[in-house]
């Protein structure tokens, strides 16, 4: 049996109006160090420079997945049943921790680091020194390793990681209505009533009753808008590129100029444990004034830039003509090319909000005759959205000062 707090414990949400907590082995993981880090990385990266009220938290966007998984778990009766105790405490500590491993700036930092979140998530889990390992480890001993491969999509129950991560999962649902809510826009909101009040399990795969596959078409269009309207924003982009090009400078120049203590130990091989939990969005805003003072024009520039918001400008899928003109007025103001121009392609079918590549991350439907079947079969919205043609969209960015 895994101990209660001595009464329940509820926190307020703009999103799900309460987060509740009886589970002590919960509330031990949100009062220790590694989660209340998450306090000071922004949910998503740039895009608080576009929406300027998006000022939200990996933390409040963490305590959302779980107290969505924690509903799914007690509110889906088949669920509830399918899942025994150990499940349901494995499931909720992996919801509530599957974001400790973000670094500043949402997924700019995996770029500096080439430690993918997820990693570095599933090594602070796993480490004895961390708190979060302790109180794990205090829960249940072996609670740590499969916390881990449930993140890690390697626990030997698909059904746990389906809640956490796949097409339909608690992290996406929180963050669509979370994001859409702190940046004022609406298309991000669907049903989410409905949409656990639909859900089953069947084949001990995680599915929606066939009812419930409108709700289902309303938050796959949700994600849709809000990928191209909020996540893929050009100046949100521009905002992280600033960031990228600054490290950039850095990484080039930083034994040739006086350092600046706090990024030097983004310079090494491997970040230490110690050093990435000091690594947040404060400390990096403190060592970008720092460099104000650097004696490199461009490391001073591009400091300036992101701590005022001068952005780069950009132009959509432009024409040789229009490339050829901004890289010849780049070099006409001295302007390096490697720092000042940028060049973007992407693919649609990257973006699409839902995909059927592979069986353990498909929306399965519950049909009335009790087969299940791919939710592609059963919306013409959705098989729609799937036979969307693989477009390439091209975008440069360059400093805003040449003009177009």
């Amino acid at each position: 049996m895994y101990e209660k707090t001595n009464e329940i414990k509820v926190l307020r949400d703009p999103i799900h109006g309460y987060i509740h907590v009886e589970d002590q082995v919960i509330w031990d993981c949100i009062n220790a160090r590694e989660f209340q880090r998450l306090h000071r990385i922004h949910q998503l990266g740039g895009d608080f420079q576009v929406y300027h009220t998006a000022e939200h938290s990996r933390f409040s966007h963490s305590l959302g997945v779980y107290e969505i998984a924690r509903r799914m778990i007690y509110e889906v009766k088949s669920l509830n049943e399918a899942l025994d105790e150990d499940e349901k405490i494995q499931v909720m500590c992996a919801a509530l921790l599957h974001d400790l491993g973000h670094g500043p700036f949402s997924h700019f930092f995996e770029s500096i680091t080439h430690v993918s979140h997820e990693t570095m998530t599933q090594r602070l889990i796993l480490d004895p020194g961390t708190e979060i390992h302790q109180a794990l480890v205090k829960a249940k001993k072996d609670l740590p390793q499969k916390v881990a491969s449930i993140i890690a999509h390697t626990h030997p129950r698909l059904l746990l990681t389906q809640i956490i991560s796949s097409q339909l999962d608690a992290d996406r649902m929180d963050f669509l209505l979370r994001d859409a809510y702190e940046t004022g826009t609406s298309y991000g909101t669907f049903d989410l009533e409905r949409v656990l009040r639909t859900l089953r399990v069947c084949e001990d795969k995680l599915c929606v009753k066939e009812s419930g596959v409108h709700s289902i078409e309303d938050y796959i269009m949700a994600r849709y808008h809000m990928y191209w309207q909020v996540y893929l924003h050009p100046d949100a982009k521009s905002y992280e590129l600033l960031i990228h090009m600054f490290f950039k400078r850095y990484m080039n120049i930083h034994t040739q100029i006086r350092p600046i203590p706090i990024f030097e130990c983004l310079c090494q091989s491997e970040l230490s444990t110690e050093d990435f939990l000091l690594m947040d969005e404060y400390r990096m805003m403190v060592g970008f004034q720092e460099a104000l003072r650097s004696k490199d024009p461009l490391l001073k520039d591009f400091a300036s830039r992101i701590l005022d918001r001068h952005l780069f400008d950009w132009i959509e899928d432009p024409t040789e003509e229009q490339e050829s003109e901004v890289k010849e007025r780049i070099q006409q103001r001295n302007l390096d090319l490697n720092y000042y121009f940028y060049e973007e392609t992407s693919r649609y079918q990257a973006y699409l909000p839902y995909q059927e590549r592979e069986e353990g991350q498909m929306i399965w439907i519950l049909t009335s005759k009790k087969e299940l079947l791919p939710l592609s079969q059963c919306s013409e919205i959705v098989k729609a959205l799937l036979k969307m043609p693989n477009k390439t969209k091209k975008r440069i960015y360059f400093a805003k000062e040449i003009g177009r």
